[in-house]
């Protein structure tokens, strides 16, 4: 992110107005991901149910290629666009709380995911980047992580001196280095071509990604250890949407509702079904690890949970791991 990027979210607080009369407002919603992705695809519906219940009174601009992750934090603070749905690993630069999402070994499984959002304390972290001039609005489900590399990972020495694409959080640079492996921050539409040129040797992803944008076409082991999760945060321009005519917001919200809930059973059907079109390929071998195995690679990246205890606070931690039972 830019260092820039301090100065650029302070002026988010300027103040957005209502549409001009007669014309509707304008909603542009980059979601950077393959539109046949769970994500993809919600973003669509909340185009679609959002221009249904609201017709003529908005537009929304629902598409990949708009802009990548990395500009639209700073976009939104801008007010060049109002909506982006974007991984809860980016926001460690706003607030060192929702690198909790990055713990590895966290959650046993999307359902305690759930769970700890739909709770309190899930539902305060959406606020934690009010002060920043941001709204969180809702979570949006991909998946659990798997590891992908040109070797077996079987055992975390086996990640040793390997690079791996990650996305910009801190914490998961510490999670491969934990492994000894070499972290290489990178913009997921980069990540194809640099593993097939040989540029990094591994990624972490949930199925949706390693099969849509072909990560398996590129990799020829996958171990499957559900690590971590990848999920997204609803997030708009928090002055914009106050600023919104009530019966525009209360449109977008049923909208966003719809839109969530599509999202979130499309990410558990697409889950199952994109590992078996992984399998079927039989261009890559899955690996599935033993529950010793599996400790191993907890016990290895056990330090992080220490190293980052104080920023997201251990309390937090234990709220989340509570809903594990």
């Amino acid at each position: 992110m830019k260092p820039v990027l301090a100065l650029i979210l302070c002026a988010a607080v300027m103040a957005y107005g209502p549409a001009q009369a007669n014309k509707p407002i304008i909603i542009k919603f980059p979601h950077v991901v393959s539109e046949k992705s769970p994500k993809g695809m919600a973003a669509l519906k909340f185009k679609q149910r959002a221009e249904e219940l609201l017709a003529g009174k908005v537009e929304v601009e629902a598409n990949s290629q708009l802009m990548g992750d990395d500009e639209s934090l700073e976009a939104l603070a801008t007010g060049n666009i109002q909506m982006i749905a974007l991984s809860l690993s980016k926001f460690d630069r706003l607030t060192k709380k929702l690198q909790l999402f990055d713990l590895p070994f966290l959650f046993k499984d999307m359902a305690a995911v759930e769970r700890f959002q739909k709770s309190p304390d899930g539902q305060a972290l959406l606020r934690e980047v009010e002060p920043k001039g941001l709204l969180g609005l809702a979570y949006w489900h991909s998946g659990m992580k798997q590891f992908t590399a040109n070797k077996p990972l079987i055992v975390p020495q086996d990640a040793a001196g390997l690079k791996f694409r990650i996305q910009e959080s801190d914490l998961l640079e510490a999670q491969f280095r934990a492994l000894k492996a070499n972290p290489q921050k990178m913009a997921l539409g980069e990540v194809y071509q640099a593993l097939m040129n040989g540029v990094i040797d591994g990624q972490e992803n949930t199925w949706s990604n390693i099969y849509r944008l072909k990560f398996f076409e590129a990799q020829k082991h996958i171990t499957e250890t559900n690590h971590g999760v990848i999920d997204y945060m609803v997030t708009v321009n928090k002055s914009w949407w106050n600023a919104l005519p009530p019966d525009i917001r209360a449109g977008l919200e049923q909208a966003l509702r719809d839109a969530t809930q599509y999202n979130d059973s499309t990410a558990e059907t697409s889950i199952l079904s994109d590992r078996d079109k992984v399998i079927a390929s039989g261009k890559t071998t899955v690996h599935t690890l033993t529950p010793e195995q599996r400790d191993a690679w907890r016990t290895a990246m056990a330090p992080v949970w220490k190293q980052f205890e104080g920023d997201i606070g251990a309390d937090l931690i234990k709220a989340a791991r509570a809903a594990n039972r």
